[in-house]
């Protein structure tokens, strides 16, 4: 697969390139030049449908549940090992397609590999297990993969969603329909041409790019949908839930964040300030689970505040392919929802301490922006703005710390920086999140389960604890006359 950035991009349905149904296409736009890129087929309905049946032809085929799980995996391996083989071509279009710093593209394409490599491992610990119920019966449960998953993939990490749900399905032998996103989709067909190359059976992996109303609704609604991954916004998660409980479908959600780190007297503001630099400037906010808060103790407040205004002012804008710090938002719209909130955080009385504005220049830039004097019932406290925007906050001890990192209605990450480890359990045994991490931001990995308290979602991506998604357990009971 030529990995350049083509004029037209086609769906993979079954094994082949193809046109959308209706031959409508999306024309993508370049983030740092808002000119336009590329175009892809625009996939609909009656696309969904033909991707379905493909898959589950190759469920009731049996094909991949009668390998040798250990062969299976190795094939799941040798797709991270050739994404890793071509990692720095990847890289550019992600670069490109998405906009973000070619060095923030190597490493999504760096842990899509991972993914790939662990799940391919872990392929052939699948088991079942007796269970003695006494003489004369013979009774076990196998593990039996779900069948079709549909994934409805996110464009803050097009590629390195895409593996994160595609890796553990394939493990566990399951065949796979994706609806990627359509602001930067390029990176995602890529998966396509692995498949293929390492062996899987047509169908097993198809790639369609369509607008969520339309490709996307009837993925989610669809009747041969046996799970559903998604990874968005809590509303479009609610409309997938909903769809999918028509149908009985369950589901993996990966929904909004409004993450907070608590920053405590005796922390080492240095390593604080280079964690909120990769924590919610990374990807220009454009990540689930931010740093979107910092929640400071007092007496360091000020000292806290300046340190992040240096850093904040420091950082170089441009675009991805140039490596800046700071690089265009994915879309127009993107730009606005930013801009919008850094007005309203104005209005609201927060205190601007740096940025708050779009760049007047060529692309989707807008300031990295820091708030300080923020309060728990601000909506730049409570919302999510999935962008450049830090707010600081205000607590006297560590109860009121904890509290206001509680007090919106999400729960996906959290963070505490303090030198005090009985303080950094108890803080973390009370915050309300899916994953803490202790001095430093993002501790873990692609072993570590990942995923929401409260209104952040719902079952685990990443870890084992994802791989038990994407099977379920039949029971055998076997009587046996004498």
């Amino acid at each position: 697969m030529d990995y350049s950035v083509k004029d037209y991009w086609q769906n993979y349905v079954n094994g082949k390139w193809v046109d959308g149904g209706d031959g409508g296409r999306i024309t993508l736009i370049n983030p740092a030049t808002a000119q336009p890129l590329a175009q892809v087929a625009q996939a609909t309905a009656r696309d969904i449908d033909a991707a379905v049946a493909a898959a589950r032809a190759v469920v009731k085929s049996r094909a991949l549940v009668k390998m040798n799980p250990i062969d299976r995996g190795r094939m799941v391996v040798r797709m991270g090992q050739l994404l890793r083989e071509r990692k720095q071509e990847i890289a550019r279009l992600v670069s490109i397609d998405a906009g973000k710093p070619i060095s923030e593209a190597m490493g999504e394409v760096e842990g899509s590999a991972k993914y790939f490599e662990y799940y391919g491992g872990a392929a052939a610990t699948i088991e079942g297990r007796y269970i003695p119920l006494g003489d004369g019966v013979a009774d076990y449960v196998v593990p039996v993969p779900m069948g079709v998953v549909a994934h409805i993939i996110p464009w803050n990490y097009p590629n390195n969603m895409i593996a994160r749900s595609l890796a553990p399905a394939l493990a566990a032998g399951n065949a796979n329909v994706i609806k990627a996103p359509e602001l930067d989709p390029l990176s995602c067909y890529v998966f396509a041409d692995l498949a293929a190359e390492v062996g899987f059976p047509p169908g097993t992996v198809n790639i369609l790019t369509g607008y969520g109303k339309d490709a996307g609704a009837a993925l989610a609604e669809h009747r041969d949908v046996d799970l559903i991954v998604f990874t968005g916004s809590v509303q479009t998660g609610q409309s997938i839930m909903r769809a999918a409980a028509g149908n009985v479908v369950p589901t993996v959600m990966e929904l909004g964040g409004k993450s907070a780190a608590l920053v405590f007297e005796d922390a080492n503001i240095e390593s604080v300030v280079e964690n909120v630099k990769a924590g919610i400037f990374e990807n220009s906010g454009q990540v689930c689970d931010s740093m979107d808060r910092i929640v400071v103790q007092d007496k360091i407040y000020d000292e806290v505040i300046d340190a992040v205004k240096t850093m904040t002012e420091s950082l170089s804008m441009g675009p991805g392919l140039e490596d800046h710090d700071i690089t265009p938002l994915v879309s127009e719209t993107q730009l606005d929802r930013v801009a919008m909130y850094a007005g309203i955080g104005a209005q609201e009385g927060a205190r601007l301490i740096t940025g708050g504005r779009k760049v007047d220049r060529q692309g989707y830039y807008h300031q990295p922006t820091v708030f300080a004097d923020v309060t728990s019932d601000m909506r730049i406290n409570q919302e999510e703005v999935f962008g450049p925007v830090l707010t600081i906050l205000k607590a006297t001890d560590a109860a009121q710390a904890v509290d206001l990192a509680n007090s919106t209605k999400y729960g996906l990450a959290a963070g505490i920086f303090t030198a005090d480890m009985d303080r950094a359990l108890w803080c973390s045994e009370r915050l309300e999140a899916g994953q803490v991490h202790v001095n430093q931001w993002g501790v873990g990995g692609t072993q570590t389960p990942f995923g929401g308290f409260k209104h952040s979602g719902i079952g685990r991506e990443k870890g084992y604890e994802s791989l038990h998604s994407y099977y379920q357990s039949k029971n055998v009971g076997i009587a046996f006359k004498r």
